[in-house]
């Protein structure tokens, strides 16, 4: 089974200033060899998906987002346009909605990636990946938890629940990013992941969990979306309805809230670049 790649490229990068400026963000960057971590991002997936990307991002960055594509050989006419910034949620939400009207594939399986994240061993990423098809493809909606290496501040975390089969568990709770002596604990327990921001599941399964949980985040993408102009190698939605959208991670949104939500560990040297230190240890 193919996955459609979603990619996350609307951040501003802003604890990484100088070095990501507004206009100019840590995504579209090179921290590892010549490409951009945004080029990274989509070269990984080389081994797990034959769709061509979809990738969101600001108005403003329209043109830098074209190019990086072209300069890897990647069609530039996915590139989903936010006149102004909602979170995640709501940015998912656009994809999911274009996937559905313009997808081969009548109900794809949306893997959800950030465009500014490390990850060093992309064999360990493929195979968690591939281990997470299963239950995204029958209506669970899959996050990925980074095995912690170490007590960390930085990251918010997810407690798994339950094993439900080999290696994936249900997810008993997110929770905020805690204190070094409540991280420390979080370590020792080997109950908690790093939330990774990674997902995988089906179109119309996380808009059915969205429309049930948060349905005005819904209702102003559905409408977003049935006002798409076409522009060149852009998918520009309508704005006034957009800007109507309320502002919400899909953590907050969904994901803390569905009854449907499996975690599949990952160990794949992963980092999301957020700090100086960060930078450094990659």
């Amino acid at each position: 089974m193919s996955f459609l790649p979603v990619i996350m490229a609307g951040g501003t990068g802003s604890r990484l200033w100088p070095l990501s400026r507004e206009y100019h963000p840590k995504q579209f960057l090179s921290v590892e060899g010549k490409l951009s971590m945004l080029q990274n991002t989509i070269k990984r997936l080389a081994s797990l998906s034959t769709e061509e990307p979809v990738v969101i991002c600001n108005d403003r960055h329209r043109f830098l987002v074209a190019e990086q594509l072209r300069e890897i050989d990647k069609l530039a006419n996915n590139i989903i346009l936010e006149p102004v910034g909602r979170n995640t949620a709501p940015a998912i939400a656009l994809a999911a909605f274009c996937a559905l009207q313009n997808a081969d594939n009548a109900d794809p399986l949306l893997l959800v990636l950030a465009a500014d994240h490390v990850i060093q061993d992309e064999i360990a990423f493929t195979k968690a990946v591939r281990h997470a098809e299963e239950y995204a493809a029958n209506g669970k909606l899959v996050t990925f938890g980074i095995v912690p290496t170490h007590a960390e501040t930085g990251y918010g975390y997810i407690r798994r629940g339950e094993l439900i089969g080999n290696d994936a568990y249900a997810v008993a709770e997110f929770v905020e990013k805690p204190d070094i002596d409540t991280a420390g604990d979080y370590f020792k327990s080997g109950k908690y992941y790093w939330n990774s921001g990674m997902f995988l599941f089906r179109a119309s399964s996380y808009l059915n969990e969205l429309k049930y949980l948060s349905p005005e985040i819904y209702k102003a993408c559905e409408k977003a979306v049935g006002h798409i102009n076409p522009d060149l190698d852009f998918i520009r939605i309508d704005k006034e309805e957009f800007m109507s959208c309320p502002s919400d991670s899909i953590d907050y949104a969904v994901m803390e809230h569905t009854q449907h939500a499996v975690v599949i560990p990952m160990s794949a040297g992963w980092s999301d670049v957020g700090s100086w230190s960060s930078l450094w240890d990659i």
